[in-house]
């Protein structure tokens, strides 16, 4: 390594040799940073002329080491047993791997030699240096610290702390009235389960009762996962009481169902939970939705629809549609389906700061920077119609309904649509056509309906393959036949399945992309509406016109080698 530090090329020779900076821009910098002694890297990346992924590039080659990406790279657990994390953050490095006894450490900064001989010393092993962004090491031991070994570490010192609302909405310690002391195994062991799925990403935990057993289950990516094994039946009383108590509802009623929320401080997160309890044959079951405002709220400013895995053909067109100066655009899907996050990332398009944007929602679910955003409380009488009412009379450019319940709040999101404002809102329904049934059942005109409209977006989530670790293998035959595939032209069509990995938590898929179907209002079809024909009539005419079904839009990520034929056929119909 010696002999590579002595012979290294000048930082600036490299970066001009690669075209990433002009020789005139390095030299006014030397001249003008001389002696202040800041490094030549550091300069270029904090002014913008150099990313630090290409400075990492670079100082890889200039001391002859191996680059190393880490997208979506995660720490293998077995590390966390030998070193400890305080280190990986003292430096920053991370342990990529071992080998025949010689570990590959990762670190951002090659010149700290003092750091490179701590760590030869500490780890008291042969160690072959690579280089990463500094940003990248940070995000894979963030990834990677919610291993097991680590999570225990973590659960010695760590305590949720319930949070409550004053009446001014001021946020206020409570104190906690379930009975037992602070070491309850009970009160463990809900801690230890709400933890563990927010480190797996998961947007549900389910409890469900049977004669002897309680098993706990993790909704990830729209797919339940068994959370650990299955609990005795007389953990069940204690384990629903703790969950009544965090959500002020009464825990000496069994036989109706109940729905509530709670709010905590979990480290420097604050997160929100949806209760519902419904009573079974062998005692209550429980859902509790999570709402991690931050976690989403992080990534807000990436929330763009061209992220959200749309077909090309539907971006170009939705993006049209909600760039029209007023109408409705309606998102429609099944619970669960991303109908929300659509609608945000369309707001997040659209916000222009000349405009008023208000939203009413159940619940705000996302924070938008520049938007007035009102939460439904039925409790309090603001229901969707009423808030609606009172949008309306703060002069507003832009409106977003989190959902079209009743006929009520669909006549008043009709009008405002064709009195000059931009609607966005949802409805239940199973695909585009289905919508137009929906309406006229709601009693609203065919003509008021069809003159408001801009587009109708039906989609599904689907769950995308672990890109780490997916692998090719021909589809059966069986398999094709029920997929309605023609077995003899597909037999030899490379399909993807999943295979499971550290960075997908071993279930071969990480994250879900959206599959639309897209009906875009064409003349013929707003004819046809307000002829009242039949539904199968307007698909084909809407098929005729180019647009793309929800099956014909899951193939295609098929194809691509983005999900799997199981996958897309437990989202969709096969026609």
């Amino acid at each position: 390594m010696m002999t590579s530090l002595i012979k290294r090329i000048p930082l600036g020779a490299l970066l001009i040799a690669r075209g990433k900076v002009p020789p005139d821009i390095i030299d006014r910098l030397l001249k003008e940073y001389k002696d202040t002694g800041m490094r030549l890297g550091e300069v270029l990346r904090d002014k913008g002329f150099i990313t630090e992924e290409e400075l990492a590039q670079a100082l890889a080659e200039q001391f002859h080491l191996t680059y190393y990406a880490l997208d979506h790279f995660r720490i293998d657990p077995e590390f966390f047993k030998k070193i400890p994390v305080e280190w990986m953050y003292r430096y920053p490095f991370i342990p990529y791997a071992q080998k025949e006894g010689n570990i590959i450490i990762v670190l951002s900064d090659p010149t700290n030699l003092a750091a490179m001989d701590d760590l030869e010393l500490l780890l008291k092993a042969r160690i072959t240096f690579g280089i990463g962004a500094k940003s990248a090491i940070l995000d894979v031991l963030q990834r990677s610290e919610g291993s097991d070994h680590v999570l225990q570490q973590i659960q010695a010192d760590f305590k949720p702390v319930l949070i409550t609302e004053n009446e001014e909405g001021d946020e206020v310690l409570s104190i906690e009235k379930i009975g037992g002391k602070d070491g309850s195994p009970v009160i463990k062991l809900l801690d230890t389960l709400l933890l563990t799925a927010l480190q797996k990403r998961a947007s549900d935990v389910h409890i469900e009762t049977y004669e002897t057993q309680v098993f706990l289950k993790y909704r990830i990516d729209g797919v339940l996962y068994p959370a650990m094994d299955p609990l005795d039946v007389k953990f069940h009383p204690a384990l629903v009481s703790r969950i009544k108590v965090l959500s002020e509802l009464d825990i000496t009623e069994k036989r109706v169902p109940q729905d509530g929320r709670f709010k905590m401080r979990l480290g420097a997160r604050k997160v929100d939970f949806r209760v519902s309890i419904l009573p079974s044959v062998f005692g209550e079951d429980v859902v509790i939705r999570i709402l991690d405002k931050e976690y989403i709220t992080a990534d807000l400013n990436e929330l763009r629809l061209d992220r959200l895995g749309f077909n090309k053909k539907d971006l170009q067109r939705f993006k049209r549609a909600i760039h029209e100066p007023y109408g409705m655009v309606l998102v429609t899907g099944p619970t669960g389906s991303g109908k929300t996050t659509t609608l945000y990332a369309a707001l997040t398009e659209v916000n222009a700061r000349e405009d008023k944007i208000v939203t009413i929602e159940d619940p705000v679910e996302y924070q938008l920077e520049g938007v007035v955003q009102i939460p439904v409380n039925e409790k309090k009488g603001l229901t969707f119609s009423r808030g609606l009412r009172s949008i309306l009379r703060h002069d507003p450019d832009k409106i977003m309904v989190g959902e079209i319940r009743d006929a009520e709040t669909a006549h008043i999101a009709i009008q405002s649509a064709l009195t000059g404002h931009l609607v966005f809102t949802t409805v239940h329904a199973n695909n585009a056509f289905d919508v137009i049934g929906r309406f006229v059942n709601m009693g609203i005109e065919p003509y008021n309906f069809v003159s408001s409209l801009n587009c109708i977006l039906a989609q599904r989530l689907v769950r995308a393959l672990c890109v780490s670790c997916k692998k090719i293998e021909p589809a059966s035959e069986g398999l094709l036949e029920i997929s309605g595939l023609d077995v003899e032209r597909h037999r030899q069509t490379p399909f993807y399945i999943p295979v499971g990995c550290a960075e997908c938590n071993q279930t071969g898929f990480r994250g879900r992309g959206a599959i639309t179907e897209f009906l875009d209002l064409s003349d013929t079809i707003r004819e046809m509406i307000l002829s009242r024909r039949s539904t199968a009539e307007i698909r084909r005419v809407a098929l005729e016109e180019g647009m793309t079904t929800l099956r014909q839009s899951g193939l295609e990520k098929v194809f691509n080698g983005e999900t799997t034929l199981r996958e897309i056929n437990r989202v969709t119909f096969v026609h």
